[in-house]
Order: structure tokens, then C-alpha cells, then sequence
């Protein structure tokens, strides 16, 4: 299982069509997070965009994750980035 950081950018245009899609979005979220899947998210404070770390086999793996998220169905996702990531120190790095 390798861990990715995932960054999201959001455009400002479509804020207020993430505010009506959010509940589904943080719906979604919780339920890749109890599958074990997500393991941290968040927004930036700034409203850019948001990082999540998630576990997925590999790169394709989660891709298709990724296309589920009401967020990427509704097209609301101005861009993203995925990188493979190594955690080495900090709780999260125990258990990998």
C-alpha cells in the first residue's frame, strides 16, 4: 500500500457550487476514511484548495478513487496533483 498526497485546486468562480455539493463531498470522504483509504484531509485556509493523504495500491488505484469524488463528478475541481509520499517520522509514519 503506498500513501499519495493529493492537492486539489479550486477555482473562486465555483465556490458556491462546492458549498451545495460539500455534504456529499464530506460524505464521501468519511466513508474512504472508514474504509481506511483517506487518511487525513482538509481545506487550505486560504480557499486555494485542499490536501488529502490517502492509501491506495497504486497510482491507477487511486485515480479511480479519486473520480468518484462528488467534488471531480461535478467538475468542480480547478485542478489536482498526486504524489507518492514516504511518512518517516510522526504518527502517521508508525503505521507504514
Amino acid at each position: 500500500m503506498t500513501v499519495f498526497a493529493v492537492e486539489y485546486r479550486y477555482d473562486a468562480s465555483t465556490a458556491s457550487r462546492r458549498d451545495e455539493v460539500r455534504p456529499d463531498h464530506r460524505g464521501w470522504l468519511a466513508d474512504i476514511a472508514d474504509k481506511g483509504q483517506l487518511l487525513a484531509s482538509g481545506p487550505y485556509e486560504d480557499g486555494s484548495g485542499a490536501l488529502l493523504l490517502m492509501k491506495a495500491d497504486d497510482a491507477e488505484a487511486l485515480q479511480s478513487l479519486l473520480e468518484q469524488d462528488p467534488f471531480a463528478v461535478e467538475g468542480l475541481l480547478a485542478g489536482s496533483s498526486t504524489i507518492a509520499w514516504n511518512p518517516v517520522t510522526g504518527p502517521l509514519a508508525s503505521q507504514f
